[in-house]
């Protein structure tokens, strides 16, 4: 469990001999690939945090397409917040890409951090307002940017992803059909981008 260690130790400043009290909060599952953790409709009850592997979280439309919302490589978070903190049914689906090892958080494993290390709470802040702007930075993304320009924050935010996912999922995540992936692709090998 070295990397959800290094985790609260960098980010919440959790000290080295108390890391072994938050081991209660959650729970590690080896998760298949293709195996989901959440499915539409129902509540999401845990935060994940991936130690090895990657997921990725998504919705499908009524015509029956997938649009994915988020990546989560080693090291990362996901979970459907709404359905978490208002006990909502959830909109989303969160599957395995690979073969993964994750931590199930409880719902209010952070609160509890929170409470045993008060000293916490500005970087808990911190990490809500990043998260928020990355929200509103993604939607401004999807609405102004050309694909190429969605192409490179894609590999910027993701960038040992490229060998990992699939085409068609980059282009589901960028809002585009596939073709347009490759095209984008092409006119940034004219350009000598090198991007694998």
């Amino acid at each position: 469990m070295k990397n959800i260690q290094n985790y609260l130790a960098t980010v919440f400043e959790v000290p080295a001999e108390k890391l072994n009290l938050c081991t209660l909060q959650y729970e590690t599952r080896k998760i298949g690939k293709h195996e989901f953790l959440l499915q539409q409709g129902e509540v999401c009850r845990n935060t994940f945090f991936v130690e090895k592997g990657l997921l990725r979280m998504y919705s499908i439309d009524k015509n029956g397409k997938e649009h994915i919302i988020q990546f989560a490589p080693e090291n990362w978070l996901i979970g459907d917040r709404s359905s978490l903190y208002f006990n909502e049914k959830s909109k989303y689906y969160i599957e395995a890409i690979e073969d993964s090892e994750v931590l199930f958080l409880q719902h209010d494993f952070f609160n509890k951090l929170l409470e045993e290390f008060p000293n916490s709470i500005e970087r808990n802040d911190l990490i809500i307002q990043k998260h928020v702007k990355s929200l509103q930075d993604r939607i401004n993304s999807l609405l102004a940017e050309t694909a190429e320009e969605r192409y490179l924050k894609f590999i910027k935010m993701y960038p040992d992803l490229m060998m990992r996912v699939p085409q068609w999922m980059i282009a589901s995540y960028l809002g585009i059909t596939p073709e347009s992936l490759s095209r984008v692709r092409k006119e940034l090998a004219k350009k000598n981008f090198i991007a694998d």
